[in-house]
């Protein structure tokens, strides 16, 4: 078993910290609503990693992996959602930096909100998330134990080093919120953050 954790462990890190649109979607959070917003969209992250990780459990995840109908329409809605939020993020280009000030100070209450739900719908609906966990977990569950509790606690343990990873991008980005959250700078990367969505949407879209 300490065999198989390690092994799983290794894995794991190299999957969470591979750039993607968890990652991107965190630090558009930190951009727009400085570290609570970077707190807020990766508790919406972790709670749909959370969401996939009772799916694989309940074998829902395979279900989805078994359905060709039902993975496509799930995924053309996520990429849809990705392509979404990065056309909200470029059309911060099109207004003035004065004006993108005034707006962000208005709709304050909306990005405290909107936070969490960006990250949890970023992957709540990316179905490749639950096929990986589906075929990923049970792959390190060694001869004799429980199938089901053995890739709880591997699941449990993949979310723990995805919040870890949240911590450190958040602690990383203490020193430069104030940076990020400048009307001129928020801009550029919001522009950036919404090029590189819209990548992600349409690499989703039309994978295979």
């Amino acid at each position: 078993m300490l065999l198989s954790v390690l092994s799983f462990t290794a894995a794991a890190v190299l999957l969470v910290v591979l750039p993607g649109p968890d990652t991107l979607v965190v630090v558009r959070g930190l951009a727009r609503g400085g570290r609570g917003g970077g707190v807020r969209t990766s508790l919406g992250v972790l709670c749909g990693l959370l969401v996939w990780v009772i799916a694989a459990v309940l074998g829902l995840s395979a279900l989805l992996q078994a359905s060709e109908i039902g993975f496509e329409i799930l995924k053309i809605v996520g990429a849809c959602y990705l392509v979404w939020m990065g056309l909200q993020s470029l059309r911060s280009l099109l207004r003035p930096v004065s004006e993108a000030a005034e707006t962000t100070a208005k709709s304050s209450w909306l990005n405290r909100s909107g936070g969490f739900f960006s990250g949890f719908l970023t992957d709540i609906l990316n179905p490749k998330i639950g096929v990986l966990f589906i075929t990923f977990l049970p792959g390190f569950v060694p001869p004799g134990y429980s199938v089901a509790w053995t890739t709880l606690s591997l699941g449990l343990l993949y979310v723990a080093l995805t919040a870890l990873y949240c911590a450190v991008l958040i602690a990383a980005s203490t020193k430069i919120s104030t940076w990020m959250q400048t009307p001129r700078i928020r801009r550029r990367l919001d522009g950036l953050a919404g090029l590189t969505l819209l990548g992600f949407g349409v690499r989703m879209a039309t994978e295979h």
